[in-house]
C-alpha cells in the first residue's frame, strides 16, 4: 500500500495540520497566479535531466521527479472533478484518496515525465479556465472532504496552489541534486 517514510511522516500529520502548513505555502500569494505558473516553473526545473535522472529517487520512501510529476496530473484529474461536483451539487461528499496506493497501483515509478508535465499543464490549463470564470457565489459552493470536513471552491483553489508550490519546492531541491552529481 504506502511506503514507510511518507506513511510515517502522514501519520504524525493531521489532516488539520496538512491544510495549515500547505495553506501556509501560498499565504500572501494569489492563488490562481500561482497555479497558472506551476507547469512553467516545473519545466524549467527538469530542462535538461535525462530520463534516468528523472526517474531517480532522491531516498528510499522518496519519490522521484517522474513520480512527482505523475501525481501532480493525476491529482489534477481530480481537482477538476471535485471543482465540478462542488459547483453542480453544493455540499456533497468529497472521496479521500490514498496517494501512495495511486502512486503504486498507476506505477508512477515508470512513468515519462515529460509526459506527466504535458498532462498537467493541459488540465491545469482546463481547470484554472473555469475556475476564472465562476462568480462569487459558486466560489463559495463547497463539498464535505472524508478527512479534512467542510471545503469551498475558492479554499480548494487555495489548497491547489499550496500543493504545487510544496511540490515545486521539492522538484527545486531533487533537481539541484541531480546537477550536481
Amino acid at each position: 500500500m504506502a511506503t514507510g517514510a511518507r506513511t510515517a511522516q502522514r501519520l504524525k500529520e493531521t489532516p488539520q495540520e496538512y491544510t495549515k502548513r500547505i495553506l501556509g505555502f501560498v499565504e500572501g500569494k494569489n492563488p490562481i497566479t500561482v497555479q497558472a505558473a506551476t507547469a512553467g516553473k516545473l519545466a524549467k526545473l527538469i530542462r535538461g535531466l535525462r530520463p534516468a535522472q528523472l526517474r531517480k529517487a532522491p531516498a528510499p520512501g522518496k519519490w522521484s521527479i517522474s513520480q512527482i510529476l505523475a501525481h501532480l496530473a493525476e491529482a489534477e484529474i481530480v481537482v477538476g472533478w471535485r471543482i465540478r461536483c462542488m459547483i453542480s451539487a453544493s455540499g456533497g461528499p468529497i472521496q479521500a484518496f490514498d496517494q501512495d496506493a495511486w502512486a503504486a497501483n498507476h506505477r508512477y515509478e515508470r512513468t515519462d515525465a515529460k509526459r506527466s508535465l504535458e498532462v498537467f499543464r493541459v488540465l491545469r490549463e482546463f481547470n484554472l479556465s473555469l475556475i476564472k470564470s465562476l462568480n462569487p457565489e459558486e466560489l463559495e459552493r463547497y463539498g464535505i472532504h472524508s478527512e479534512r470536513g467542510k471545503e469551498s471552491v475558492a479554499h480548494y483553489t487555495r489548497m491547489m496552489a499550496g500543493h504545487d508550490l510544496n511540490h515545486l519546492a521539492q522538484v527545486e531541491r531533487i533537481a539541484r541534486d541531480l546537477r550536481k552529481r
